[in-house]
């Protein structure tokens, strides 16, 4: 029976037996393996796109015009996707330092004891910007004529009286 760790083998010879200069497309890889391999697990098909998959990221297999062909020897590895890793500093043979990582995000802002400004007071003796807010009593509206505090909000609307008909 085909195990998962046997399916890369039987992948590359079955591109190898198949040996055409387009490659070898997933369902001719499937039937050239099925011809030839007694037992395969039931999940055949799952197993084979998942293997071909991994060694098509891997390099391993290269797909062109959907058929997989074996790359060739003298090709240059194909890079992945992203961004590269960072290079590794080798000493010696047996040794390989790592520089160590950034930390993520924003560096912390560098505190410093502000220099004391002597402030020069303004020509009208004030401080500068908006006032501090004073205590609540003070900081309230002065109280209506009728001595009568407002409440907060829109007043409510006055109904004028009824008047007494002109001609009567």
């Amino acid at each position: 029976m085909a195990t998962q760790d046997h399916y890369p083998q039987l992948i590359f010879a079955a591109v190898k037996a198949i040996d055409e200069k387009n490659g070898a497309n997933k369902s001719a890889i499937s039937n050239h393996i099925e011809t030839n391999s007694g037992n395969l697990p039931a999940a055949h098909s799952t197993l084979l796109s998942h293997n071909l998959n991994k060694m098509k990221a891997a390099g391993q297999l290269i797909m062109v015009k959907n058929n997989y062909v074996k790359p060739d020897d003298d090709a240059p590895p194909r890079r992945g996707r992203g961004r590269p890793p960072k290079s590794k500093v080798a000493i010696s043979p047996d040794t390989v330092v790592v520089s160590p990582a950034k930390p993520r995000g924003r560096p912390p802002k560098v505190k410093e004891s502000p220099a004391p400004t002597t402030a020069e007071p303004s020509v009208s003796g004030r401080k500068r910007g908006r006032p501090p807010k004073l205590g609540r009593s003070v900081a309230k509206a002065p109280p209506a004529a009728s001595g009568e505090r407002r409440g907060r909000g829109r007043p409510p609307k006055v109904k004028a009286p009824f008047a007494a008909p002109v001609g009567a």
